[in-house]
């Protein structure tokens, strides 16, 4: 591949991943409001939000630079989106500490935009074209 398709592929992927963890953000800050009553120490609500602003920094930090640590971060961000509904969608975990009960046994749109969101993301993350990262200051 040579050097223009490999921007062009990075750039590519940088979006994708991006435009996921963007759905992944909007859509957790938009119901943030309708889990404040499901609370123990921290409300369901919280933690919406939590990850609503860990998706937005994650999309801004793939957007504008692209380094390992920022794929890393942007990676655990979507990882952790996908793997909390998938886990309390079918297991009911139950409330631990200031956690509260997040159980919820039924697949909304709200979680399948989620969930390919943060599929997008993690696929787009994990592909490199050859060369791998470039630092940004070389010629």
């Amino acid at each position: 591949m040579n050097d223009t398709r490999a921007r062009v592929a990075g750039w590519g992927t940088r979006l994708l991943a991006a435009l996921g963890l963007a759905v992944d953000a909007a859509v957790h800050a938009s119901l943030a409001g309708q889990y404040d009553a499901v609370t123990a120490g921290i409300s369901e609500g919280t933690l919406f939000r939590v990850e609503a602003v860990a998706a937005a920094l994650a999309a801004l930090l793939v957007l504008l630079r692209w380094h390992w640590i920022g794929d890393l971060f942007a990676g655990a961000t979507a990882l952790a989106g996908l793997v909390a509904i998938v886990l309390y969608r079918y297991v009911d975990v139950g409330g631990f500490g200031p956690f509260p009960d997040m159980y919820e046994p039924i697949w909304s749109a709200a979680k399948w935009w989620v969930v390919g969101g943060t599929a997008i993301a993690l696929l787009a993350l994990g592909w490199r074209p050859r060369g791998g990262y470039r630092s940004s200051r070389a010629p």
